[in-house]
């Protein structure tokens, strides 16, 4: 009996005709990704089910002509993952970057998506995943704005004017109706000053753009924070004020007395565990905690300083009510994420179904029947 299988291939303009660049759509996702993770109905790769992803890295060097060498953000890495509830997939994000990429006219990293039926192992669709992977980012911490910010907050931060804060801000600026200014801050004044005029035009928001990280610290009452690995950011304790949501999705350091003052939420509790333990498998726990976003919270907890992660709370426990979030209009509050598949497959699911019933995207033949059985 022949078995046709096909799946859907969806363009970069694909997505976006589908609703990529729809921040509420986005945000009501991830949301109720965050209440499944805190329900644990969802695996991710490792033997913990919580393993960011598999990496490929590149040697310094090498005796093969053709094989290549480390360079900044150079790597390649899978994300599988399934996702329970309504969805019911299994998906996987691939991406390679490389930080030369922009000189050839290409971004920093390259990224697609595979939705496979959970059963078969067959594709259900194959899409670009730039803008997608883009879109989950920032529709996380918009949904921590939704549940953790101060509704009254007026002032928004921005450290790091690149194109994931673009993302963010967008996402974040949604679920705060009382905003009325931004601060752009870049090591690069020229990438503040553009950011800024970015946000003018598509957010309909003024601000000021500047090279003075405290100025734009103290003024904060939401900080969104997407800045260089390369270089992470060193943020006073002083400089952040009562009351402020500080949303992590990149590196940042702070004094110890911040993080240990600070009302700590994560994105999903059993993703810092799993960095945990990939550090003490690594034979150096130190060295590795420099190269992940959490690294200076996890020394804290080791040194016995913060709570353990196993009495830490997960956003979703507070979506679903399980947990406290703010309980104060005093109370700092910092919200760490650091990226799951999980976001990829529920965003890449809605955007397939949605092009299946609107008619978007190209069906593709994988096989009118397989010639191995």
């Amino acid at each position: 009996m022949a078995h046709k299988t096909e799946f859907l291939y969806l363009s970069e303009q694909d997505t976006i005709k589908a609703g990529v660049l729809d921040a509420g759509k986005c945000i009501d996702n991830a949301e109720e990704v965050f209440t499944l993770l805190s329900k644990g109905d969802y695996l991710m790769g490792g033997s913990n089910h919580n393993s960011h992803g598999l990496g490929l890295v590149f040697p310094k060097e090498s005796p093969f002509p053709n094989m290549p060498v480390a360079g900044p953000d150079r790597r390649f890495v899978a994300m599988p993952a399934y996702l329970g509830g309504r969805f019911d997939v299994c998906g996987n994000k691939w991406y390679g970057s490389n930080a030369a990429n922009p000189k050839k006219g290409l971004p920093r990293s390259v990224l697609t998506v595979t939705l496979n039926d959970k059963d078969t192992g067959e594709p259900l669709a194959f899409m670009s995943a730039n803008l997608l992977s883009a879109a989950r980012t920032g529709a996380v911490p918009g949904v921590a704005a939704r549940h953790l910010a101060r509704k009254d907050s007026e002032n928004v931060t921005v450290l790091g004017c690149g194109q994931i804060n673009r993302s963010c801000l967008r996402s974040i600026l949604t679920q705060l109706p009382n905003a009325k200014k931004i601060f752009c801050y870049d090591i690069f004044e020229e990438a503040s000053s553009k950011f800024l005029a970015w946000a003018k035009e598509e957010l309909h928001i003024d601000g000021e753009a500047t090279t003075d990280l405290e100025t734009a610290v103290r003024a904060a009452d939401v900080i969104t924070v997407a800045a260089s690995r390369l270089k992470p950011l060193y943020i006073k304790d002083e400089w952040l004020k009562e009351g402020v949501t500080v949303l992590i999705t990149g590196p940042m350091q702070t004094d110890d007395s911040f993080w240990m003052s600070t009302k700590m939420i994560y994105d999903n509790v059993g993703l810092h565990q799993a960095y945990v333990q990939d550090a003490i498998e690594s034979g150096d726990k130190a060295e590795y905690y420099k190269g992940v976003i959490g690294g200076p919270i996890y020394t804290l907890i080791d040194a016995g300083k913060m709570p353990k992660l196993e009495d830490s709370t997960s956003i979703g426990d507070v979506i679903l009510g399980q947990k406290e979030g703010r309980t104060g209009d005093k109370d700092r509050v910092t919200f760490v994420a650091c990226g799951m598949a999980t976001f990829d497959v529920g965003l890449g699911f809605d955007l397939y179904h949605t092009a299946l019933k609107e008619g978007i995207g190209q069906k593709l033949v994988l096989w009118d029947d397989p010639y191995q059985k």
